[in-house]
Formats: C-alpha cells, sequence, structure tokens
C-alpha cells in the first residue's frame, strides 16, 4: 500500500504497483464472477473484466429487452455466458449486484436463496446494505460482503480503461465470511479497471455519493447553470453568448484546467479580471449554498432521500415519467441553445 498526503492527511491507497493484475488473475483464478444487470456500470465492468482475463458471466432479465440485446451484441451469449439473474447467481462464486437501487430491493427475495457457503456478494453502491431498514436486504452469514465504487459512470469506467488511465474507486468490505473478502475485493477492484484504489466503509460510500450527486456532480451544477443563464437571458443577452457562458466555456476550456492541476492553476491561467472577481464571489457562494448542503447530507443520513428513491423508481410507470422529465429539459431552450453550439464546434463542422 502506498501512503498518499491529501491535503495535509495521510491515506493509504492501492494501484497495480502494489496489487498488480496478475496477483488479481491468481486470486480469482478459481472463481466465476456473474455481474447481475447490464445496465449502467454492469457492461463496463464485465467487459473490462473479460478483457483482463477473468471469469465472467452475466445475469439479465430478458424482460428488459434493451439491457439483454446489448448484452448480446457486446459478445455475451446466451446459455453459455448470458443467463437470467437466478441462474447467473446459482453459477457464480461471485455474485456483483449492480441492478438499480430499488431493483435491487425487488429482486432480492430471488437472489437471497443461491446465494451459497463462501460466495462474495458485491456491490458498487452501499445504498442496499446501508439503508436494509427500508430494502430488506440483509446477506446471510456465510458469505463475503464487499463494495469496489467507481467514482463515474459506466461509460468512464469502459473509457478510462481502454485508454489505459483507468478511473479511481472507493473499496469496502462488509462482512468477511471466509477470512478473504479483503483481498477478493481489492482483486475484483483491480480486474476491473480502477486507476487506484481508496479505502471506506458502506456508510461513507453512500452518504458522500448521494450528497455529491444531488449537489456538486449534477444537482447543484444544473441548478446554478439555469439560474445564471435565466439571469443572462432576462437581462437581453442572446441564448448564444447566455449558453457559451454559462457552460460551454466551463466545459471546454475552464475545466480542463482544472482537471490537469487544480483550481488555483486555472485561476492562474485566466485574466486579471476573471481572477478577481472570481475570488471575491468564491465566499460570497460559498455561503450560499452552504446550509442547503448541509439540509442535503442530514437528508441523506437520515434516509429520507432513499425513501423518495425507493418510492418513485419503484413505480411502474417511473420510465416514462423519467423521459417526460428529460424531454422537458432537453427542449428547454438553454439546452436547445446548447444542442446549436455543439454543433457549431469545430470537430462537428468538419463532418458537415
Amino acid at each position: 500500500m502506498a501512503m498518499m498526503n491529501f491535503g495535509g492527511t495521510q491515506e493509504e491507497v492501492i494501484t497495480k504497483d502494489e496489487f498488480p493484475l496478475s496477483k488479481a488473475r491468481e486470486v480469482l483464478k478459481n472463481e466465476t464472477i456473474a455481474i447481475l444487470g447490464y445496465g449502467v456500470q454492469g457492461p463496463a465492468q464485465a467487459l473490462n473484466m473479460k478483457d483482463n482475463g477473468i471469469n465472467v458471466i452475466i445475469g439479465q432479465s430478458q424482460d428488459f429487452k434493451r439491457d439483454w440485446d446489448r448484452a448480446i451484441a457486446d459478445g455475451w451469449v446466451p446459455g453459455q455466458t448470458l443467463f437470467s439473474i437466478e441462474e447467473a447467481t446459482k453459477k457464480a462464486t461471485v455474485i456483483q449486484y449492480l441492478i438499480s437501487d430499488a431493483g435491487q430491493m425487488a429482486m432480492w427475495p430471488v437472489i437471497k436463496p443461491h446465494l451459497k457457503d463462501g460466495d462474495a456478494l458485491y456491490f458498487s453502491h452501499g445504498f442496499s446494505i446501508v439503508y436494509k431498514d427500508q430494502t430488506k436486504v440483509i446477506p446471510p452469514p456465510n458469505v463475503d460482503v464487499i463494495l469496489v465504487a467507481p467514482k463515474g459512470s459506466g461509460r468512464s469506467v469502459r473509457a478510462n480503461f481502454l485508454d489505459g488511465s483507468g478511473i479511481n474507486s472507493s473499496y469496502a468490505v462488509f462482512q468477511d465470511s471466509t477470512g478473504r473478502a479483503k483481498e477478493r475485493c481489492l482483486a475484483l477492484g483491480i480486474a476491473i479497471g480502477s486507476g487506484y484504489l481508496f479505502e471506506t466503509t458502506f456508510e461513507k460510500e453512500v452518504f458522500s455519493d448521494l450528497t455529491g450527486e444531488r449537489g456538486v456532480l449534477m444537482g447543484a451544477l444544473a441548478g446554478i447553470m439555469e439560474a445564471q443563464y435565466d439571469v443572462l437571458r432576462k437581462n437581453g443577452h442572446s441564448p448564444s453568448e447566455a449558453f457559451n457562458e454559462t457552460v460551454e466555456e466551463l466545459t471546454q476550456s475552464l475545466i480542463r484546467l482544472v482537471g490537469e492541476n487544480g483550481m488555483d492553476w486555472m485561476y492562474s491561467n485566466c485574466s486579471a479580471t476573471a481572477q478577481r472577481g472570481a475570488l471575491d464571489w468564491l465566499p460570497k457562494f460559498k455561503a450560499a449554498t452552504l446550509p442547503v448542503f448541509e439540509e442535503l447530507y442530514k437528508r441523506v443520513k437520515e434516509g429520507k432521500e432513499t425513501e423518495v428513491v425507493l418510492r418513485v423508481n419503484s413505480a411502474r410507470d417511473y420510465q416514462e415519467k423519467l423521459g417526460e422529465e428529460l424531454k422537458k429539459m432537453r427542449e428547454s431552450e438553454m439546452w436547445q441553445s446548447g444542442a446549436a453550439v455543439r454543433s457549431l464546434r469545430p470537430e462537428n463542422w468538419k463532418k458537415k
């Protein structure tokens, strides 16, 4: 394990130097890994492990035709490497439970009877275990319960693997029945293509994840973009100008500078006017949003956000209503302007 300094705090991280792929293959050589759910994380983790020489099968309900067909298109063969969720669970020694959180609750009565002594139950999100009073997902004592949570979407997990960079993941052991839980967990983390692994707990992972998704990563980001766009439009700025100053410059320029060397480096590579304004307004935005984040974290910790997820996402018409919400976003003036702006990027212009 390597010791890294994170803002003055020492943390242990595990890289391919400490836990090489050859070691992961040795640890997993007698395992059959079943990916349950070929939706968001499933395809990326399955294909990465397959490419790394790990014995992988897929468990996917044919009722979700899009995911079943996608698995076949990716090379998984019905009856050989592609099975129903129940059959895949029976065949596996490591069960990667990667269907949606609401789906995990619904499918648990089907999965649980087929968990065998010494199996490993793997999650990429602590949701079902931490909120067990609501989900009723309570593993039997004779299986390992482990977590590897990539810090990115399934698309990023696959893309980063293919370009050789990997994506960072957290890992945790909730239950060690075999005495091999941590070793299996780290091996799987390396096998799915993690850039490096850092330790957490199921609780910390789900609390930080739910806060991040609702906050800076998605909810807050979209919300402040809409607010700034609306202010610019109300003050007479054109849709193109409002979108470029709100979204395009961030995604195509500034955020890349932050990713390369940090926020201070991005500030130092902007105009003096931009630097001064950003430094002056930063504390005002922090003060304005801090109470919102505190309320959000409290709701996450108390399970109130979980109640919403399980209730809404379990509804029969959820996909239909989701489509309506996303359609409304897509057809808003701001994101219609975004589509027009993106079409004018040099790489797209050349295709015309």
